[in-house]
């Protein structure tokens, strides 16, 4: 008996394996940018022409204090062979830190990363660390369950100059000046500020576009920002899967909590029982400071100064810290900067198996005990599920990281801004003609109908900030000193991850399940202007179902990226769908481990379902 039991489970282990292994492993193809913009560098007393990596991810890298580009191009060289090799020793001999210094003893050249205890009364001067990059040999990874990560894939990124890219940094920018907006405000078009952003956005050429787009470029092609009928603009700064443009902003999801044990708490309380334990959705409130607004603060970070955690909160930290619902993009922002990856998964489902909404009808054990004799619990009920909804994240990770490093490299929104700024710069004393920033695609970008608006806006944010008079500091203000994470743009972890844990609720929770949070569909939840509770308004189009609130909840955790400043609008949608690839590919596995006969229908990112 035991030895048939063995002969089954390695059959069930193969037939997975081969399922696995019948996935077309598909053709990763860069946008062409890497190799594309090039300089001529003096080496060895001969003129060698090569890439100037002027559109590529080389953060952590030498930089040089004019331009910001890489120093030497052997050391982005030596960073790509260490990311296929997936060798910690070629990791090692990879450059890391400013020129002067290195890693070990860096000089900075900013007060901030010369002493980052500046701010402490009494502290001993201490500079910043050096920031090494973050598992560039995760994509080389094998895994036992769900596709290889060489087995899903992205399309080209928004290539530098096209008018997508030129859309998708405008955009970043005017989401920097609305980060201390308030939802509700951003949602109705109230003040001045956010009309004049949604003006610039409208004169985009991307978004007034009809014709020669790419399948990809349909695919995430967005239209001009309107205000509908009593329902303001329900597509500024959304996300474009089913559900994200009905009702409030923030998904319910990162705002309600259950009822707890004991009917302890309403669900506006906002409070998620943890069993007999409860955690409380509301955020750190960050202060309305931006960071990496100069030029040394932003050379440095690009060097690998190890600014992170120096952002500012209000309240003292150790008697009386503040805290409030999700209010603002900056509420947001922090709680993407600090959350565990999959926490609002995870915390969605439990608030779902709080308020037990049913499962998918093609999954057993729903029925009462006295037809059933058996009640879901370690397979098909509540413990199998939130620990599925945990275990795609890795897989998620592994696959995103291949892209990021083995195949696009893209640079973060940061290093872009700050390209237009230093071309801007050599334009205006002089120095553009014939050298490596006189790359026409930056100029072309500078002076784009809506852009050129925004950029005006950022100087004027950038000079209030400092308290200068420069004209063209067209630098990104950054949510956290430290900027982006020491990885490329593109695709997003916390979006892959987003896509494959809403898949994962989305195959075990009746998708089209009204949620009613709020007592009904048509009513939900926002936070009150100064974040302190919760008060119920009535959705003016649409209703509330399972199905768009975790979608909507998958995108405010991804765009909440790039209200930080650190992706582009992009790296959402495609690493979203790549997420929602890897969590079928599990469920397609897993499936084959039940007696069971069951089915779960699945709804798509895209639209569409497919069944399991």
């Amino acid at each position: 008996m035991n030895n048939d039991r063995r002969q089954k489970a390695l059959r069930v282990r193969i037939e997975a394996a081969e399922r696995a292994a019948g996935r077309v492993h598909p053709r990763h193809v860069a946008n062409g940018d890497e190799q594309k913009f090039r300089r001529t560098v003096e080496k060895h007393g001969e003129d060698i022409n090569e890439p100037s990596y002027l559109a590529s991810f080389t953060k952590g890298l030498p930089h040089d204090p004019d331009t910001g580009l890489v120093c030497d191009s052997t050391a982005f060289q030596k960073f790509v062979k260490g990311i296929d090799s997936g060798d910690p020793r070629d990791f090692r001999d990879t450059p890391l830190g400013p020129k002067k210094g290195g890693a070990e003893c860096p000089e900075w050249e900013s007060t901030k990363a010369q002493n980052i205890n500046a701010d402490k009364p009494g502290a001993d001067k201490k500079p910043a660390k050096v920031r090494a990059w973050e598992s560039q040999g995760g994509g080389n990874t094998f895994d036992l369950e769900g596709p290889d990560a060489w087995a899903v894939t992205m399309p080209p990124a928004p290539a530098l100059g096209s008018d997508e890219l030129t859309a998708e940094m405008a955009e970043v920018y005017a989401q920097a000046l609305l980060r201390d907006v308030p939802f509700t405000k951003i949602v109705d078009g109230s003040g001045e500020k956010v009309e004049n952003v949604v003006e610039a956005l409208n004169n985009l050429k991307w978004f007034n576009k009809e014709c020669g787009l790419s399948p990809a470029e349909r695919s995430r092609k967005r239209k001009k920002f309107v205000k509908e009928d009593g329902g303001g603009y329900q597509t500024l700064f959304r996300g474009i899967t089913p559900g994200d443009d009905i009702g409030p902003y923030i998904s319910q999801f990162l705002l309600v909590g259950n009822k707890g044990l004991g009917d302890a708490h309403n669900p506006k309380d906002g409070y998620i029982a943890y069993g007999s334990v409860r955690i409380d959705q509301r955020v750190r409130v960050a202060k309305e400071k931006d960071y990496m607004t100069t030029w040394d603060e932003w050379f440095d970070v690009q060097n690998g100064a190890d600014l992170r955690g120096l952002e500012k909160y209000y309240g003292n930290c150790e008697k009386n810290p503040e805290y409030r619902f999700i209010t603002t993009p900056r509420d947001l922002a922090t709680y993407v900067h600090y959350d565990a990856l999959y926490e609002a998964y995870l915390n969605a489902c439990l608030i779902l198996l709080g308020d037990k909404v049913p499962f998918d009808p093609g999954i057993p054990f729903q029925g009462p005990d006295f037809l059933d004799h058996q009640q879901g619990f370690a397979h098909f009920g509540g413990p199998h599920i939130l620990s599925l909804v945990t275990e795609v994240a890795t897989r998620a990770l592994k696959a995103v990281r291949y892209q990021k490093f083995n195949v696009h490299r893209r640079l973060r929104p940061e290093v872009l801004a700050a390209r237009l700024t230093r071309y801007k710069k050599f334009e205006t004393e002089g120095r553009i003609k014939d050298s490596v920033l006189d790359v026409d695609e930056l100029n072309r970008m500078i002076k784009a109908d809506g852009l050129k608006d925004l950029l005006e806006l950022v100087a004027a944010r950038n000079r209030e900030i400092n308290c200068d008079d420069d004209p063209n500091n067209w630098l990104l203000p950054m949510a956290f000193p430290e900027g982006s994470p020491m990885h490329p743009s593109y695709g997003a972890g916390h979006a892959t991850v987003a896509g494959a844990c809403v898949t994962i609720l989305k195959a075990f929770f009746d998708h089209g399940h009204p949620l009613t949070v709020a007592g009904d569909d048509k009513h939900a939840f926002v936070p009150h202007t100064d974040g302190s509770c919760l008060n119920c308004v009535k959705i003016e189009h649409g209703s509330l179902t399972v199905e768009g609130e975790l979608n909507k909840l998958a995108s405010n955790i991804a765009i909440g990226r790039d209200w930080a400043g650190v992706h582009y609008f992009s790296d959402y949608i495609e690493s979203l769908r790549m997420g929602e690839q890897i969590a079928l590919g599990i469920l397609e596995e897993q499936k084959l481990t039940y007696g069971e006969n069951f089915s779960m229908t699945v709804p798509l990112f895209d639209g569409g379902s497919i069944r399991i």
